[in-house]
């Protein structure tokens, strides 16, 4: 049975419209070391090893978390595509995405305080094959900049706040 996006998308976004207080949602992920540089993130029903390459240390078991971010912006960006297009009546026969980032180790590694630990920059190249006009195209690609919640987390501060549990879990430490 296929999925019709465009019904999915009218009608949640006409309950959201009218019920507010019901579209606040909570995304919830555990992870755990489990050896060496390996961590295992725990999300919904499913397990991902992450591990770091083989030159910082670990022995290269997934995919390390900043790919993982990588990775999500670009599959964020194709889904939010998908979806709009759907909602939109563009059509859109394909679309994929390649994404990089640019990371100064020396941030990490502490090797110059002066130089932040995450990506430099990002840049992603959204590939689509569409009949649909340029000006839908843009229309589109308004709407996807507008709304994709991954690339909204990476242009924009979230609020976050890291505790820290000392004696698995029964003491906190303040600072």
């Amino acid at each position: 049975m296929a999925v019709n996006l465009k019904d999915i998308f009218h009608s949640t976004r006409s309950a959201l419209a009218s019920r507010p207080g019901e579209a606040l949602a909570t995304v919830a992920v555990s992870t755990r070391q489990v050896s060496g540089l390996a961590s295992e993130a725990a999300i919904r029903d499913f397990r991902l090893k992450l591990d770091q390459v083989p030159a910082i240390g670990g022995s290269d078991a997934g995919p390390n978390p900043v790919e993982l971010v990588l990775a999500a912006l670009g599959a964020c960006q194709e889904i939010t595509y998908r979806i709009y297009a759907e909602a939109l009546g563009i059509p859109l026969d394909h679309v994929s995405v390649k994404v990089e980032g640019r990371q100064d180790l020396r941030g990490f590694f502490s090797a110059d305080e002066g130089v932040r630990p995450g990506f430099r920059d990002i840049r992603a190249v959204v590939e689509i094959d569409s009949p649909a006009s340029n000006d839908e195209i843009l229309r589109l690609k308004e709407a996807v900049d507008a709304h994709c919640p991954v690339l909204d987390i990476l242009r924009n501060v979230t609020p976050t706040k890291v505790d820290l549990l000392h004696n698995a879990g029964r003491r906190p430490v303040a600072a």
